[in-house]
C-alpha cells in the first residue's frame, strides 16, 4: 500500500500537514475542524489497494471501477457523496512525434481529494508544490485542487500544440520542397502519421469542454461560488488548445490535399516526359522498319545517296520533335 499512495497530508487553513495512515480518524478530523480537508495521492492502485480507500471514504463504485480500469474519456460525474473527474494530460516527444496520453481521476468530496494517476505523464507533484505556495487558493478546499489539476493538466495542452504548430510547419517545408533526383520520402504517410497524432491530442481536449463549463455554473457540489471563476479561467484556457487542435487538422487535412495535387502534377509531368521520349524513339524506328521491308521498288532503293539522306531525315525529325518538346516544357 505504501508504493500505491505517492502523497498523503491534511490542510489547515492552507498549510500543509501530514496525515496518519489511519484515513478514516484522519478524515473525521479534518471534517471536523470545518477549514480543513485531506488529500491523498495514489498511483495505479489495484482493486485490493483500492478497497480501503473505498471504504473509508465512501466513494461510489462506478466511479471506483472507472478509476482502476482507466481508458476513460475526461468527463465529470456527480454522485451524492463526491465528484469524479477524469483528466487526461498528454506528452509529447518531439524526437519520436508521439503523442501520449495518461490519465488522472479526482476524487472530490466533503472534506477529501483523491487522485489516481495512470501512467507517467502526471502533474500532480508540481501542482502541489505549487498549491503549497500559495495557502490562499488551498483555503477554498477540495475545489481548488480540482481546479489546480485541471489548469495544469489545459495548460500542457497549449504547450504541446505550440510543439506540435512547429512541426507541422516543417513538415509543411517539406511538402513543398522543390524534388531533387529521385524522392523516396513517403510523405503522405508522415502526414497521414502525424494526423493520427492530433487525433489522439483531440480526443484529450475534445471531451473536456462539457465539464469545465458545467464547473463554472451553479449545482455542482463541493465546488463553491469563489472556486468557479477559476474553472472560467481554465476553460478559457481550454479553448484556446481546441481552436489549436482544430486548426491543425483542418492545415493537415490541406496539406495532404496539396501533397497529393503535387504529386499528381508531377505524374503528369513524367507521362509528359516518357511520351516524348517514346516518340523521339518511334520515329526512327518508323523510317527503319518500312526500308527494312525489302521490297523492290522503294523510294531511293537505286539512288546512291538514299542512305543517307534517309539518316538525315531522321536527324532533322529528331531534333525538331526535341526542340517542339523542350520548347513546351516535356522534356
Amino acid at each position: 500500500m505504501p508504493d500505491v499512495i505517492v502523497d498523503c497530508a491534511i490542510y489547515r487553513e492552507g498549510r500543509r500537514t501530514e496525515c496518519a495512515t489511519d484515513f478514516a480518524h484522519a478524515l473525521d478530523a479534518a471534517r471536523a475542524e470545518g477549514h480543513s480537508f485531506m488529500w491523498l495521492g495514489m498511483h495505479e492502485p489495484t482493486a485490493e489497494e483500492f478497497e480501503r480507500v473505498r471504504s473509508e471514504f465512501a466513494l461510489h463504485p462506478l466511479a471506483i471501477e472507472d478509476a482502476l480500469k482507466a481508458h476513460q474519456r475526461p468527463k465529470l460525474e456527480v454522485y451524492d457523496d463526491s465528484l469524479f473527474m477524469v483528466l487526461k494530460p498528454i506528452t509529447y516527444d518531439d524526437k519520436a512525434d508521439t503523442v501520449t496520453s495518461s490519465e488522472v481521476m479526482v476524487f472530490v468530496g466533503d472534506s477529501f481529494v483523491v487522485t489516481v494517476r495512470h501512467g507517467e505523464a502526471s502533474p500532480l507533484a508540481a501542482v502541489r508544490r505549487r498549491l503549497e505556495e500559495h495557502p490562499e487558493i488551498l483555503r477554498h478546499g477540495p475545489g481548488a485542487v480540482l481546479y489546480a489539476v485541471s489548469d495544469a493538466v489545459v495548460d500542457h495542452y497549449i504547450e504541446v500544440a505550440a510543439e506540435l504548430q512547429l512541426d507541422m510547419e516543417e513538415l509543411e517545408a517539406e511538402v513543398f520542397a522543390p524534388v531533387r533526383g529521385a524522392d523516396t520520402r513517403n510523405t503522405a504517410a508522415e502526414i497521414y502519421a502525424f494526423k493520427r497524432e492530433v487525433m489522439e491530442f483531440r480526443r484529450a481536449t475534445g471531451p473536456l469542454a462539457a465539464p469545465m463549463t458545467r464547473l463554472q455554473n451553479p449545482g455542482v457540489p463541493f465546488v463553491h461560488a469563489p472556486a468557479r471563476p477559476f474553472f472560467r479561467d481554465v476553460d478559457d484556457h481550454l479553448t484556446r488548445a481546441n481552436e489549436s487542435v482544430d486548426g491543425l487538422d483542418r492545415l493537415l487535412s490541406d496539406i495532404l490535399s496539396a501533397h497529393l495535387a503535387q504529386m499528381g502534377v508531377r505524374q503528369n509531368d513524367d507521362m509528359r516526359k516518357i511520351s516524348a521520349w517514346a516518340a523521339l524513339a518511334a520515329v526512327p524506328t518508323l523510317i527503319a522498319g518500312i526500308y527494312g521491308m525489302n521490297f523492290t521498288y522503294m523510294p531511293e532503293l537505286s539512288w546512291h545517296l538514299g542512305y543517307p539522306a534517309v539518316l538525315v531525315l531522321m536527324v532533322l525529325i529528331e531534333v525538331s520533335l526535341y526542340r517542339l518538346f523542350k520548347r513546351r516544357g516535356w522534356l
